[in-house]
Parts: C-alpha cells; sequence; structure tokens
C-alpha cells in the first residue's frame, strides 16, 4: 500500500513523470526531482538553522548578503526551469534536484523569521543566521545535494516515507505563518510540545491543501479526456 500511498500524496502537487523523477530501490518518490529538491531542501534547511540557532529564535531577516545568496539560491531554480521547459537547453535531474534544494534553502530566510515573529510569547529581535551561522549554512547545501542524491536512494521505503514527512511540514509551515496572524492566535506559543491549537490548525489546511490538490487535478483531467 505505501507505493500508492507516496503516489497519492504527490499526485496533486506534481507531474511524477518517471523520468523527471528519483527513485529509492525501485520506488518513485512522490514528486519530480525539482520538487523533491524543494520540499526536501526546506526542511533541511530548518534543521540546520534550528541546529546553529540553538533557540535563538530570530524574527528578524538575514544580512543583506545572506538574502542576496538566497535570491540567486532561487534565481537558479527559476532559470533552470524557464530555460529547459523554454527548449533553450536540455536539463537533467541532478540540476533539478540541486536547484530544488536551493530554492528550498531560500524559502526559509523568509519563513523563519516570520514564524519566530508571529509564534513565540518573546520575540526575539536577533537576526536570522548572523555572523558565522550564514556561511555555516551555505556550506550545508553540498551536504544536502549528497544526502538527497546519493545516501537516502540507498534507504528503500525510507527516502519517500521521510519525503512525505517533508511535503507535510513544508506545507504545515507555511500554514502557520497564516494561521498566526490571527490576533488570538499569534504570540501564543511557548514551545512545539505539547503541541498547540496553531500546529493542529496547521496540519488540517495542510490536509486539506493536498487534498483539494488532488481533486483539481483529476477534475483537469477529466475533462481533458472527455469523461
Amino acid at each position: 500500500m505505501l507505493p500508492t500511498v507516496f503516489h497519492w500524496v504527490g499526485y496533486g502537487l506534481c507531474h511524477q513523470l518517471p523520468e523527471r523523477s528519483l527513485f529509492a530501490d525501485g520506488l518513485q518518490l512522490p514528486v519530480c526531482a525539482r520538487d523533491t529538491g524543494i520540499y526536501a531542501g526546506f526542511v533541511l534547511s530548518l534543521i540546520v538553522i534550528s541546529l546553529i540557532e540553538r533557540g535563538r529564535r530570530p524574527s528578524e531577516l538575514s544580512r543583506p548578503w545572506l538574502l542576496l545568496v538566497g535570491a540567486v539560491f532561487f534565481g537558479a531554480m527559476v532559470a533552470d526551469g524557464v530555460t529547459s521547459y523554454a527548449g533553450w537547453r536540455e536539463t537533467t535531474n541532478d540540476l533539478r534536484l540541486v536547484t530544488g534544494l536551493l530554492a528550498g534553502y531560500a524559502m526559509t530566510l523568509l519563513v523563519v523569521p516570520i514564524l519566530n515573529g508571529q509564534m513565540w510569547t518573546t520575540v526575539s529581535r536577533r537576526r536570522l543566521l548572523d555572523g558565522w551561522r550564514g556561511l555555516v549554512w551555505v556550506a550545508s547545501v553540498p551536504i544536502a545535494f549528497a544526502l538527497l542524491r546519493w545516501v537516502l536512494p540507498m534507504t528503500g521505503v525510507l527516502y519517500p516515507a521521510l519525503l512525505t514527512v517533508a511535503i507535510a511540514a513544508t506545507y504545515a509551515a507555511v500554514n502557520m505563518t497564516f494561521v498566526t496572524l490571527v490576533p488570538s492566535l499569534e504570540h501564543k506559543m511557548k514551545s512545539l510540545v505539547p503541541p498547540r491549537v496553531q500546529v493542529g490548525l496547521s496540519l488540517a489546511l495542510t490536509v486539506a491543501e493536498l487534498a483539494l490538490a488532488t481533486v483539481f487535478r483529476l477534475g483537469v483531467e477529466r475533462v481533458l479526456s472527455g469523461t
């Protein structure tokens, strides 16, 4: 049943073309190589940030140089996608994966300060990844790529399972930025354990979004097929 679960998790999010997807022990990942990079990169970046920030919970944007790095990271994915879809050049799954990974990393530069500024009862005015932390964050990118490209494919079913969790975590984190904009829910959290109502709402929105995306794709395919 697991391959079916993985398929339906990514069904409404991605084209899932086999030739543009990665495999682990014969199992196709829930989304394509580029989307794998985005979702896994977002979560891996969150993990790196949580380790090097060590509870500082910075709510201010990073230094301009790091924001520029983030813009370049995201622009690399856009450039790869646009030029390949336009037929100007050929791309590969490795390029799709690495540029998606860079984009996922870049997204956290915006999401993390917003979350820290909205979630916690006590807000820190520190900059995200200030000083040496930014260099460590950048240096972690090739390690993350090696993990996704060569290490996790050897784990079999664990890879698509972890990617499924990463997809849900990415949507939940983004949803949390909206949930905590509600005045009665902002600045109410002291920790993530035990789970708070904000976490529950974010996860519920994630389930709803994935379900709606699946229904939408099924409807489009039915219309296109004329059935």
